[in-house]
């Protein structure tokens, strides 16, 4: 099952219907999240800037935090990588966030075995220039045909059909992820990065909270989840439970919990950035110690200094200007409760191969990792095709589960 694969969205339900259909062609809208994608941004700017410092214990310090994975050899048919005519080459980074439920800290949501899942997946580009970035969020729903993948001792992990997306990374890891991305989309990764969900909690500590609007009360007992409705800062296990409660808010979906994901990272990227975070040492050291222990990097990657240099690219460009989508899908008539890649999803990988900025009609639902929780930095509305805006008469209530309540 090496051979490239097609993005699903074009094979015929039973019955004959195309499963871009009727009301399982409607398009998603709303904001998406890309939880841990904006931690990513915000730590390698950061970690630019203090390698740029030249602080050399503390730079050694960060350096030994880091946890290198070599996963070269399990790579097979790999897509070619474009060449650029400009002094630099773009750069594709895979960002994965961990949900290694047997790590401490990380099962907050009492489910037990399974080893690692991945509930974020992210590509982001930077662009040759480095005068654009765009993250593109997949979410973990999405049905592919997962192509076959090696572990990390030469074994075949057979591939399977009508895969989530988020099994990969449960069968295989990073390089069975990676394996996946490349063969559906033809785009070629250059790095990838790992952040566990632990860290995200110790992150969020090291800056003294986040502070979000929480408009009802989350009351999940059954995954021992229990925060009460209100406005202000929230830390540790509680911001945890926050980005990951699931089924006591919204309709339940993975779709409606990124929404919220979404508006508490862009209050944690803008504290970070812009709040003093820099200029506060007491915050900056927790918060880049806790940071590099959380990540798992390529080997290409696995030192301080390359992470930084990537970092100043994002620096460059501005928070505001780099933007976050999610890949264009539909809702599955052949599996409720899925997703599937709309044929639009095909345009979008063209335009990482060679290096394109995002176009009008795929920035209809961007952001930006300038928004903040209060949503006063709002991204474009959803839109029409032709650009005209759509009311959705779900927005209120969307807005309130983000967290957006301004």
């Amino acid at each position: 099952m090496s051979e490239h694969l097609e993005p699903r969205g074009h094979r015929a339900t039973p019955g004959g219907r195309k499963n871009g259909s009727g009301a399982g062609r409607r398009r998603a809208k709303g904001r998406k999240s890309h939880v841990v994608a904006k931690v990513v941004v915000a730590t390698f700017v950061v970690l630019g800037m203090v390698v740029g410092l030249s602080v050399v214990y503390f730079y050694r310090h960060l350096n030994d935090n880091l946890t290198v994975l070599d996963i070269g050899d399990q790579l097979k048919d790999r897509p070619e990588k474009q060449k650029s005519k400009l002094p630099k080459e773009p750069i594709n980074i895979m960002v994965m966030g961990s949900d290694d439920r047997d790590g401490e800290g990380n099962n907050i949501d009492g489910l037990t075995g399974g080893g690692a899942r991945s509930d974020t997946t992210l590509l982001f580009h930077l662009s040759a220039d480095r005068k654009d970035a765009y993250g593109i969020s997949i979410p973990r729903d999405t049905l592919v045909d997962r192509p076959d993948c090696t572990d990390e001792d030469g074994n075949t992990i057979p591939g399977a059909t009508d895969a989530m997306w988020n099994e990969a990374f449960g069968v295989g890891g990073p390089a069975c992820t990676i394996q996946q991305f490349e063969q559906v989309t033809g785009i070629f990764v250059d790095h990838f990065v790992v952040v566990d969900f632990n860290g995200f909690q110790d992150m969020v500590d090291a800056i003294d909270g986040v502070e979000v609007c929480i408009p009802e009360d989350i009351d999940d007992p059954s995954h021992g989840i229990n925060i009460p409705a209100g406005t202000r800062e929230i830390e540790g296990k509680e911001a945890l439970s926050y980005v990951r409660a699931r089924y006591t808010l919204g309709d339940g979906s993975d779709i409606g919990r990124v929404k919220r994901q979404q508006a508490f990272i862009a209050a944690m990227a803008d504290k970070v950035i812009s709040n003093g975070v820099l200029a506060r040492i007491d915050r900056l050291v927790p918060f880049l110690n806790a940071a590099t222990k959380s990540l798992v990097v390529d080997k290409e990657m696995g030192n301080l200094m390359q992470i930084a240099k990537v970092g100043l690219g994002f620096k460059n460009i501005g928070l505001d200007n780099i933007k976050f989508i999610t890949v264009p899908f539909q809702y599955s008539t052949a599996q409720p409760g899925r997703v599937e890649f709309l044929p639009e999803a095909q345009q979008l990988w063209l335009r990482v191969i060679d290096d394109e900025p995002l176009s009008r009609r795929l920035s209809n639902d961007v952001i930006t990792a300038g928004d903040d929780v209060e949503g006063s930095g709002s991204p474009s509305s959803s839109g029409s095709p032709n650009n005209e805006p759509e009311q959705d008469p779900d927005d209120a209530a969307a807005r309130e589960q983000a967290g957006l309540c301004a």
